[in-house]
């Protein structure tokens, strides 16, 4: 059977393997960072309607510049943005691949600081962008200083900042986020995937982009909106930012069935994110419930919660996984990573994670 290696694939490739998370039909699935609450039944009907509507035109193509999305994302953000200043692709990761399309490439660097999200490095090989993975401080923390310094060391085209961060959920402060902005060369991406989980009152990096022209902030529908299924992502900026990633898109990038589906959610995001609360409930009741086991949970202002204090990260995913919970290891030695689901899918995770809690501390009413 023929394998990559017999094939005349680009040699940085070589060696590489897919992004990809465990894939399992389970009770409990939790281990992707999706909103496992359904969307509301009202909501879904409008987003079935409008496209029905939308397949009957599917004979044309779809507004290539989706100019009635952009200016809903606009106004749903907020911070006095406008259309132009909106870019949505596929899900954030094919923003992100514009991203690197248009400000990387054979020559250039993208500097993030691991652990961190996967996909960054693959998208940087992807576009033939050198990856830079720098250190954080303890606890998966990022100060300002320790982010200068690399920054400052490196002198990348792109900075990826997570925040809160990917794997690790750790949040990240807007005094870091402002002085990378203010010092790098490139172009500095703020991914706020996860923003809507951060408590409230957390000032979002959209607070920083008047007057910072190479300042980009990406998010999604992905999560607190239920919306994984959809593919659905965005990304803030300056209008010329914004027009740079014209130049890689491919023509028609976003269907008309896409456009439709995210134009009903956006009509209803009071609703569609109305479980955002609870969400942010069962995460401290999973951060609170496990450092009482024992375990050490990270600080987390996302949908999901890294713990360690964990002997055996694949052993005890696979005892989780044979009684009908799957979570993720990482591959942080010593950590596992759930989400945040229902308070149900929570209470089964965390009787189920007892079982595994140091010595003389599984006793815990969860």
């Amino acid at each position: 059977m023929t394998s990559l290696d017999d094939l005349p694939i680009r040699d940085d490739l070589r060696g590489r393997t897919p992004y990809g998370a465990p894939q399992a039909h389970v009770p409990v699935a939790l281990n992707v960072n999706e909103n496992t609450h359904p969307i509301p039944e009202d909501v879904a009907h409008d987003i079935v309607a409008r496209i029905a509507a939308a397949i009957l035109r599917l004979n044309r193509y779809p507004d290539r510049e989706f100019s009635e999305l952009r200016s809903a994302l606009a106004a749903y953000l907020g911070h006095g943005l406008t259309s132009e200043q909106l870019w949505a692709a596929n899900g954030s990761n094919e923003v992100l691949q514009h991203v690197m399309q248009a400000y990387g490439g054979p020559g250039r660097s993208a500097l993030g600081f691991a652990p961190t999200y996967s996909m960054y490095s693959l998208l940087a090989a992807g576009s033939g962008t050198e990856w830079i993975a720098a250190s954080r401080d303890a606890g998966f923390e990022l100060s300002p200083e320790t982010a200068l310094a690399a920054v400052r060391e490196h002198d990348p085209d792109i900075v990826l900042l997570c925040a809160p961060n990917n794997p690790t959920g750790t949040p990240l402060s807007i005094e870091t986020i402002r002085a990378v902005a203010d010092a790098a060369r490139g172009v500095v991406v703020v991914d706020e995937a996860y923003f809507e989980f951060a408590d409230p009152g957390t000032p979002s990096a959209l607070t920083l982009l008047d007057g910072r022209p190479r300042l980009l902030i990406s998010r999604t529908m992905s999560k607190a909106f239920a919306f994984a299924g959809a593919r659905v992502g965005y990304l803030a900026g300056d209008p010329a930012a914004i027009d740079a990633l014209r130049l890689v898109r491919l023509p028609y990038h976003l269907s008309a069935l896409t456009q439709a589906a995210a134009l009903g959610a956006l009509a209803h995001a009071d609703e569609m994110l109305a479980m955002v609360d609870e969400i942010r409930g069962q995460r401290r009741r999973i951060s609170e419930t496990l450092a009482e086991l024992g375990f050490a949970p990270a600080r987390s202002g996302s949908n999901f919660v890294l713990f360690g204090g964990v002997d055996d990260p694949h052993a005890v995913f696979e005892q989780l996984l044979a009684r009908g919970i799957l979570i993720r290891d990482i591959g942080i030695p010593g950590h596992l990573r759930v989400t945040a689901g229902t308070e149900a899918e929570t209470t089964a995770f965390l009787e189920a994670i007892a079982v595994f809690a140091p010595a003389g501390r599984n006793k815990i009413d969860v």
